[in-house]
């Protein structure tokens, strides 16, 4: 591969990977979540499989070309044992083929011999610790009476349910479609319209105009206007077959609750390609 050209994809990869860890940072609160935004650990696992393969494929070509220079001046390197080999050696303790003679078993079957080798040292230590783990085993669960799975299960299902239930009694913000609030903070409709440009712009364009998606920006609604209808929409999903999914299992309440309130918000505005109305014109009771 060209230098230059593996150079330059290099750097481009390098900068995308970066780009997109920022807009990751502006974007979601909490960017090192695995559940909500797995993509910045994919982006860094692949960052650094490209930065250790860049420098395999280096040591690789350094090796080729000593080797093509040994051939051109006629050097013929000497053999260099492995660092592993002694190792091995002393945990098979292996025999060389001149003293062989020595780990003969007597029995002959039609001329074939068998040598009396140790076992492999992964199967040896395997097996002892399949020893080890079943004294354990036998200890815990049948001597000292320990808890098996299902007991762990069914203590550790009852603990889930009662911190469900504590955080359900004390907690002030849990947002459900009933309670949800229209957000007017500056602060909330950011991170509302951060959201929406992210997830909901390839469908209902950044100024909400509408593409494939309708025209948020008018009084016309085919699920209904207002906050808790546009949480309801954006939580649960629009119509059966339309291609608006239930974002309830990517974003979480408190985004949704910011993204409807930048909907509702984004109403009366004026987009550049407004789409045609659809639905009914609503009316907040």
């Amino acid at each position: 591969m060209n230098k230059s050209f593996q150079s330059t994809v290099y750097v481009i990869f390098v900068i995308v990977t970066f780009v997109a860890l920022a807009k990751s940072f502006m974007v979601y609160e909490n960017p090192f979540d695995l559940y909500e935004n797995p993509l910045v650990w994919i982006a860094l696992i692949g960052f650094f499989a490209v930065v250790i393969l860049k420098e395999i494929v280096n040591v690789m070509a350094i090796n080729r070309a000593r080797e093509l220079q040994n051939q051109v001046d006629g050097v013929v390197p000497e053999e260099q044992e492995a660092w592993y080999a002694p190792l091995l050696r002393s945990w098979t303790k292996a025999k060389a083929i001149e003293e062989e003679e020595e780990i003969i078993l007597d029995h002959n079957y039609d001329g074939i011999k068998e040598l009396d080798n140790s076992l492999p040292p992964w199967w040896l230590y395997l097996f002892y610790a399949t020893i080890f783990f079943a004294a354990v085993y036998l200890v815990r669960y049948h001597v000292v009476g320990d808890d098996n799975q299902f007991m762990e299960y069914e203590k550790e299902v009852a603990m889930a349910k009662a911190e469900i239930n504590k955080f359900k009694a004390t907690a002030k913000d849990l947002i459900t479609a009933e309670n949800v609030t229209l957000l007017t903070d500056e602060k909330d409709l950011k991170r509302g319209k951060a959201v929406f440009n992210l997830n909901c712009a390839s469908c209902h364009v950044q100024d909400g105009g509408g593409s494939i998606g309708p025209n948020l920006t008018d009084e016309y609604w085919i699920l209904g206007g207002g906050i808790k209808n546009v949480f309801t929409t954006i939580s649960e999903g629009g119509r059966v077959g339309k291609g608006m999914i239930a974002w309830n299992k990517t974003l979480k309440a408190d985004d949704i609750a910011k993204v409807a309130s930048y909907v509702v918000a984004m109403q009366g505005t004026t987009p550049a390609n407004p789409k045609a109305p659809e639905g009914e014109v609503w009316e907040e009771e």
